[in-house]
């Protein structure tokens, strides 16, 4: 399981490793990497996806450098931070406080 002190311990630009995956949804969604640190920063774990391979994941609540909701999926080992992927959640997709999805 990853904790969020774990993530904050590590939490610094070079130790965080972009998948090409993640690169391009970055671009896409125009989230720096600054935005990446700062929502782990402030972030909050509000999901745990301890079968994902090859290491446990988890989705993050924190706030983009604009103070901007934002969700981070990402995984660690005692090196580095993996990041999957990030998005700004939809409002229409989540309940207010951008913790549980709607219709669940």
């Amino acid at each position: 399981m990853v904790t969020i002190e774990q993530l904050k311990a590590l939490n610094k630009p070079e130790n965080i490793a972009i998948t090409e995956h993640a690169r391009i949804r970055l671009y896409e969604r125009m989230i720096s990497i600054d935005g990446i640190v700062n929502g782990i920063h402030t972030g909050e774990i509000i999901k745990q996806y301890e079968d994902d391979k090859p290491l446990p994941s988890c989705l993050l609540l924190g706030f983009s450098v604009k103070s901007q909701h934002i969700h981070i999926v990402v995984s660690c080992d005692t090196d580095f931070i993996y990041l999957i992927t990030a998005y700004f959640p939809d409002p229409d997709r989540w309940e207010s406080d951008f913790k549980v999805r709607r219709g669940r």
